[in-house]
């Protein structure tokens, strides 16, 4: 069941669906970032998806799965643009990256209760910038 959650998830994502994904997290869900403030909550979790939908554009590529009862992980290849600037980051100017990230999952109840992002914020910062 968890590697059927986490596959929706990026689906919804990969398809610009944030709804969707707000529809696979929990009312609590934890969302930790590579880096700032985990993100508690539903509400915070929309917010972050309505920013992201707004500053970038994003597609997941390469994607492999694992799971094991209400636990999973993802890695992935991220090919984005760059569309608005993002505060404390470098200008936007539609610049493409591609990055190798990964992420854990909580399962409970057939929804992402916890997320955890990881991906390499220097590399992205050198690609952007060049």
């Amino acid at each position: 069941m968890s590697r059927d959650v986490i596959e929706r998830y990026y689906a919804a994502f990969n398809a610009g669906d944030a709804q969707g994904m707000l529809d696979l997290v929990t009312d609590d869900v934890e969302h930790r970032v590579n880096e700032g403030e985990t993100r508690h909550g539903r509400e915070k979790f929309a917010e972050f998806c309505s920013h992201m939908g707004v500053s970038y554009s994003e597609q997941l590529k390469d994607m492999v799965i694992f799971a094991e009862g209400n636990r999973g992980a993802a890695e992935f290849t991220v090919h984005g643009k760059y569309l608005k600037t993002d505060p404390g980051l470098p200008e936007a100017v539609g610049q493409t990256y591609v990055l190798p990230a990964g992420a854990f999952f909580d399962i409970r109840d057939g929804k992402v209760a916890r997320v955890t992002t990881f991906y390499n914020l220097s590399d992205w910062v050198r690609q952007v910038s060049a």
